[in-house]
């Protein structure tokens, strides 16, 4: 045995060797023959050396990135394992592997920053409303350019929000439309809204036509299709949804405790057969009538009658005993099971009514995801454990219901109260996705006033907005900078801007002052001006428009900022005052002039009134102190054309801002301790350039509150009947027992 062993070795051996000697040769009788090529080359003068000639040659050289689904139109001699075929074969769009840094170009968002260019909309071409909406949106937004070359990302003018082929706003032979475009570029850098996909019976999510490397902002999309940090998904909203503004939510008070009649309602449709039937077929198990109301009707489609079960005429006549708005507003949770598709219009539904969504939806990836925290304002359910549901929402505390309840009302109001806040809240995450060094963090999105009002270029430190500080631990600041708005020329030492300016410097809380000279005359002398403790910066308006006083200036190195008319009468104690109820609430307006508005039923239209009452809704900005935040929000959010319209009217600014600062806290301006003098003065003031004298003043006002109204899409301002005067503020006592003990001379 030992020796066949031997012999088979030997035998092996020698075969191996014979054809290494053989293929050897075939490559050495090739080398030579090339050889003597290049030797004949040499001597006729034909050889050219290259670079490759002292490099080996590989068989293949390494090939770039490219997606796997963009695989399939290369040279079919790349290998493509099987597993690799049907990952992109079973994904509905092209760019399933698409992400940020594979499928977006950063280099156009470098020069300019974050610009969205609308394609002009094309001859014949109809749009939906709700897609005019959107594009409505985008083009009144600050991030919107009408020139392509600084666009950093491109929309549609194509409406391709409906992609039910069975539906009357699906647009027909959008492939070739889209691909006619001259800055489509397979859709890099492009986004696409949808909200309708798919059509019956599986209702699948695909969009018609090849998105390529767009982007989708998408209802109803699945966690299986999204796109993480690529795609973003949106609520499914109706065709009636506010363009702007927006109702409020319903939750006016914090009732304790915020139990409801009902524990948890729903009312909709029952498909009998087909997708999304298994859980609304199921609700009847857990309806009981009483505290739990799961209503479903099959009185829907053109031949409902011949697929009815036997519970649906029973299903009927209970579906039409109840309302459905009484339900909604008296229901501690909203049943929100998913329907053909998985978004529901129960979603937003539930959110404005306070009522908190408990989600029956697997694998819907839930709008906003990307920076809401769902876990804070809704129930995330299963469909295969419904009947667990109505114990699971038992067990839930009181005081988590309540905090549920408040967090329903401020994502609503933040993001899903209308069709320009839904495309705004699209739009900045895509924006923090692209600037990820200045995005804002879970925190901003998830507190009041949320991701629209903070503007990440201003900060990256939370403590430098007024929204933070108790998250944060922090105090208000202890410092204000005095910012004086002069417009008429220095003529007299005992003119009230110089009285103004040391009282405002004598305050203790006093960092420095700032004198914005918007006058047409020259800066006075730097004698002029009265000598004082803190130093005064005196600033020549460049425009010389009202709007410059509210400029974010770098001279202002504190948070807090006194904004003075010239001919504003305050003494110091007044001042310290004010400040030091500011500082409880530094997100506000605190100031002395108030003013209020009211609906005009015989004009139908908001009016202005100056008339002293307990009521107010504003605090004028000539004797007020706020954040100098507010001063870049203004300079920033604001669109150009209200800050024109004050510009030329040289009126109104101080509107505008309290518009703004009650859209951004909802909550009313502070009015501290009634002071007369104020009117009188400033009533009295002669001076050319008192507004207060022109006889068209207040007729403009009038005019910018509904102008401003119309751009906010309703009336931010809040009416507060709320006053704050110093401890013992004229209470019969001693009064050296009181701190602001002269205020009550004035």
């Amino acid at each position: 045995m030992q020796a066949k062993k031997r012999y088979f070795i030997l035998l092996s051996a020698g075969s191996c060797l014979a054809l290494l000697f053989y293929f050897g040769g075939l490559q050495f009788r090739a080398s030579r023959s090339h050889s003597r090529r290049e030797e004949h080359s040499r001597r006729n003068g034909l050889h050219h050396p290259s670079p490759d000639h002292f490099w080996p040659r590989f068989p293949d050289a390494l090939r770039p990135f490219v997606p796997w689904d963009q695989l399939e139109n290369e040279d079919s001699s790349v290998h493509i394992s099987p597993r690799q075929k049907r990952d992109a074969n079973s994904s509905i769009y092209k760019g399933k592997k698409c992400r940020m840094e594979s499928c977006f170009d950063f280099t156009l968002c470098k020069k300019n920053g974050f610009k969205v260019y609308v394609y002009p909309q094309q001859k014949g071409e109809k749009i939906a409303e709700s897609y005019q909406n959107i594009l409505a949106a985008i083009e009144g937004s600050r991030f919107y350019t009408s020139d392509p070359s600084q666009a950093c990302l491109f929309v549609l003018s194509l409406d391709t929000l409906d992609r039910d082929q069975l539906s009357p706003q699906y647009v027909h032979n959008l492939r070739s439309k889209v691909q006619s475009l001259h800055l489509w570029n397979s859709g890099r850098n492009h986004l696409i809204f949808n909200l309708y996909s798919g059509t019956w019976p599986d209702y699948t999510e695909d969009v018609g036509f090849d998105i390529g490397q767009a982007m989708l902002a998408k209802a109803s999309i699945s966690t299986e299709n999204f796109r993480p940090n690529f795609d973003v998904s949106i609520p499914l909203f109706s065709k009636d949804h506010p363009r702007t503004g927006g109702e409020r939510g319903f939750l006016k008070f914090n009732t304790i405790p915020p139990l409801r009649k009902y524990m948890l309602v729903f009312k909709g449709k029952r498909y009998l057969t087909g997708i999304g039937s298994d859980t609304r077929n199921a609700l009847y198990h857990v309806h009981n009538g009483e505290d739990v109301v799961l209503l479903t009707t099959c009185k829907h489609g053109k031949d409902w009658q011949k697929h009815k079960d036997s519970r649906c005429d029973r299903d009927n006549t209970e579906y039409e005993r109840y309302d459905y708005r009484e339900m909604l507003h008296n229901a501690t949770f909203c049943l929100v099971p998913r329907g053909r598709r998985l978004g529901s219009f129960r979603f937003l539904e539930a959110l404005q009514a306070a009522c908190v969504p408990v989600m029956l939806s697997n694998g819907w990836e839930l709008p906003f995801s990307e920076v809401i925290n769902w876990n804070q304002a809704a129930v995330i359910g299963d469909e295969r454990l419904l009947l667990q549901i109505p114990s699971t929402i038992r067990s839930i505390h009181q005081d988590k219901i309540l905090a549920l309840r408040q967090q329903t009302q401020f994502l609503w109001e933040a993001y899903f109260s209308s069709v320009e806040k839904i495309v705004l809240t699209t739009l900045e995450i895509i924006q923090d996705r692209i600037f990820k060094h200045i995005s804002r963090n879970s925190l901003i999105w998830n507190k009041h006033p949320g991701g629209l009002f903070v503007l990440p270029k201003y900060s990256s430190y939370l403590g430098d907005f007024p929204y933070y500080y108790a998250n944060l631990g922090l105090k208000p600041p202890s410092k204000f900078t005095a910012v004086i708005h002069a417009v008429t020329p220095l003529v007299s030492q005992s003119q009230p801007v110089l009285k103004l300016l040391v009282a405002a410097a004598r305050s203790q809380y006093c960092a420095q002052i700032i004198v914005l000279w918007n006058c047409d005359k020259p800066l006075p002398a730097k004698h002029r001006w009265p000598a004082t403790a803190v130093p005064v910066i005196v600033i020549e308006g460049e425009s010389k428009v009202m709007s410059s006083r509210f400029l974010p200036y770098d001279n202002i190195i504190t948070d807090a900022v006194l904004s003075l008319d010239e001919d504003t009468v305050l003494s110091t104690t007044e001042v310290d005052f004010a400040f030091t109820v500011w500082q409880s609430f530094p997100e506000r307006i605190v100031g002395y002039p108030a003013r209020s508005h009211f609906w005009d039923n015989s004009k139908e239209r908001w009016g202005y009134t100056s008339k002293w009452t307990n009521d107010y809704s504003m605090v004028l900005t000539g004797a007020a102190l706020y954040h100098k935040y507010y001063h870049y929000l203004y300079t920033h959010y604001l669109p150009a054309s209200l800050k024109n319209m004050v510009d030329q009217l040289a009126n109104c600014e101080d509107i505008l801002m309290n518009f703004l600062v009650s859209a951004v806290t909802k909550l009313p301006p502070i009015k501290v301790t009634q002071k007369k003098q104020y009117k009188e003065t400033m009533m009295g003031q002669t001076s050319r350039a008192s507004r207060w004298a022109d006889p068209d003043h207040f007729a403009q006002r009038q005019s910018c509150m509904n102008t401003f109204a119309s751009w906010f899409g309703y009336m931010p301002l809040i009416h507060s009947q709320m006053r704050l005067d110093p401890v013992l503020f004229k209470d019969q006592v001693s009064i050296l027992r009181k701190k602001y003990r002269d205020i009550e001379r004035l």
